[in-house]
């Protein structure tokens, strides 16, 4: 009987949930704005776990900037998650902006622009065979 779940994957859920727990609690610094804890990739052998972010930025701050605030507290983070989590190995944690979300409303975006050109055109094309009849 095989699992839906592998350990990583069971491994990188639990950590997800921790660390996005101790960002929102424990982590004090005022130059971070809202962080939010898409997913997390968690190698086989538990050595690291990569922690996708997304923010909402404080004014004038980019990404990068608040990606390298979390990296720079990383250490404090897996510590505060070894005490919370009961596992041999603790992952070392790299934090990665996501920029799926943003490429999905970038997509949206141009997905939508095209559909209202399509019916632009066709409204233009009702139109100008209209004309052609009378």
């Amino acid at each position: 009987m095989s699992r839906d779940f592998s350990r990583t994957d069971r491994v990188g859920q639990q950590i997800q949930k921790e660390v996005a727990t101790i960002i929102q609690r424990e982590v004090k610094d005022p130059r971070l704005g809202m962080v939010t804890v898409n997913a997390v990739e968690v190698t086989r052998d538990l050595a690291y776990a990569k922690v996708f972010v997304t923010f909402f930025t404080l004014e004038g701050q980019s990404e990068q900037e608040s990606v390298v605030i979390l990296n720079e507290a990383a250490g404090f983070i897996r510590s505060v998650l070894a005490k919370r989590i009961k596992a041999r190995i603790m992952p070392e944690l790299r934090f990665v902006y996501d920029k799926s979300l943003v490429e999905g409303v970038r997509m949206t975006n141009l997905v939508n622009q095209a559909v209202a050109e399509d019916e632009r055109k066709a409204g233009d094309n009702s139109t100008d065979e209209g004309h052609k009849d009378s």
